[in-house]
């Protein structure tokens, strides 16, 4: 996590980190270069994985705004190794985030798995692009995305990537992951039942 340490760990970052005792753990992740760390295969998967993300913007009043994007798994593209996009959807209409984007592009990421405790998190520049801008990629971006009516595409640029650690995230299940999870427990109690009435069935016929 070079890249984003050099963009994380500021002076006054550091100085906490100093009175704090962690100044050494610091120190070695800025010890690395300051080019954007590349996303791996484990990265791309985790991904790809997600059902959702939260997005953090920038005013230009230096106010910052978090929004939660959503959509079926694989609605945000790994395009390559240092890209992300995806296809913007209405919504509310206040257009919070696209004002910000289009003033300053910088962005922050938390790509969550909540079952295995499981952060991703990614600094970035943002960018809006029209459908008419690149037709390919809108067909591409568009074949897996949000229910409703598609406005624009943002690309985001990663800078850096941190996985974060897992200590204090609450495990949550969708209702497709407890679907999942309770499916072989509902067998089981189906199989259970059908038992149980056969044997009242008999107990029945003696």
């Amino acid at each position: 996590m070079s890249r984003y340490a050099h963009l994380a760990y500021t002076e006054s970052v550091r100085r906490e980190q100093e009175q704090n005792g962690s100044a050494s753990v610091g120190a070695r992740a800025l010890a690395g270069g300051d080019a954007p760390d590349p996303l791996g295969p484990d990265e791309a998967a985790f991904i790809a994985a997600r059902d959702g993300f939260y997005l953090a913007s920038v005013s230009e009043t230096g106010w910052p705004y978090v929004q939660y994007r959503g959509g079926p798994a694989g609605f945000v593209h790994v395009l390559d190794e240092q890209t992300l996009a995806f296809a913007e959807v209405r919504g509310n209409r206040q257009y919070i985030t696209t004002g910000n984007v289009r003033a300053d592009g910088r962005v922050a990421l938390f790509f969550m798995d909540y079952p295995h405790q499981a952060r991703l998190k990614i600094f970035g520049h943002a960018r809006i692009a029209t459908l008419d801008d690149d037709p390919e990629l809108t067909r591409k971006l568009t074949e897996r995305r949000t229910d409703g009516r598609v406005e624009r595409l943002m690309l985001i640029r990663v800078e850096g990537f941190n996985w974060n650690c897992h200590q204090h995230i609450t495990p949550r299940y969708s209702e497709a992951e407890l679907a999942e999870a309770l499916a072989p427990v509902r067998a089981r109690i189906t199989e259970l039942e059908e038992q149980n009435r056969a044997l009242r069935a008999l107990l029945a016929e003696r």
